[in-house]
């Protein structure tokens, strides 16, 4: 009995120790394929289970890419999100779409599993295209010719194109904002200006509506324009309640925005 409790005891601190010596390995920052790669199982069937989306609502996607900024993305996640509990309104289908469905990297380290790959067939139809702004959205991603072509494409089908602080550099370069006003974060104005002489892009205002494109400042005021679509689709009710869910008081004359033209 003295020889087993013995063994007992070493069993458990050596199982102990190894425990201790794997936790505290180093791993810094993993790309995409070594988190793919250490997690293949579990990352295949994420993969793999397809979000059963809803044919009553809208179909809401987020556009995400390595260096995708959290709050640009979240903000209007959630509130879009929340729009399935509420009573008597066409609801939101909220779904990402990247050009893989291995995982990517946010900016700040958050990694995430898209929904759909845009570079396959099976994408479906896209009522709103949410843009978040991405750390390479005013050098690299816009040269790369599938993202662009994407969001062309998309703009031919979609009832409204939005995105939030630097996004809009990705809708400027598809073409979609040629014709219409539009904003983006404030730093970033002048450099817009620059990049896109066409364009009539606005300061002092947190966010502009003209047509079917909706584009804001970003940052923390990724809500207000996701609340401000909201309430243009459902009313100021609905989007008083959305707000009241995560603490927001919303009012939208309080809010400088600009509304050039409106579609529904």
């Amino acid at each position: 009995m003295k020889y087993f409790i013995l063994l007992l005891t070493l069993s458990i601190f050596t199982a102990c120790n190894n425990a201790t010596k794997v936790e505290s390995s180093p791993v810094t920052n993993p790309t995409a394929e070594q988190l793919s790669s250490a997690t293949n199982g579990v990352q295949s069937s994420f993969a793999k289970a397809k979000p059963v989306l809803d044919s009553t609502r809208y179909n809401v996607a987020f556009l995400i890419m390595d260096g995708t900024f959290n709050t640009e993305l979240t903000a209007p996640f959630d509130i879009f999100q929340h729009t399935i509990f509420r009573e008597n309104i066409k609801a939101m289908n909220v779904f990402t779409v990247a050009n893989t469905l291995d995982p990517i990297r946010t900016f700040e380290g958050m990694y995430l599993l898209p929904d759909f790959d845009y570079t396959q067939e099976n994408l479906p139809k896209i009522d709103i295209l949410v843009v978040p702004s991405a750390e390479h959205h005013l050098d690299t991603d816009l040269e790369d010719e599938s993202l662009i072509s994407f969001v062309q494409k998309v703009d031919k089908e979609a009832q409204f194109m939005t995105s939030h602080c630097d996004g809009a550099f990705v809708l400027a370069k598809a073409g979609v904002l040629d014709n219409h006003v539009s904003t983006t974060f404030p730093s970033d104005i002048d450099k817009m200006r620059g990049t896109f002489p066409q364009l009539d892009i606005r300061k002092e205002v947190l966010f502009v509506h003209d047509g079917k494109y909706i584009t804001s400042a970003g940052g923390a005021k990724s809500f207000e324009a996701a609340l401000y679509l909201a309430e243009h689709l459902y009313g100021a009710e609905i989007a008083r309640s959305l707000a009241g869910g995560l603490v927001i008081d919303w009012k939208l004359e309080e809010v400088p925005h600009l509304i050039i033209k409106t579609e529904k």
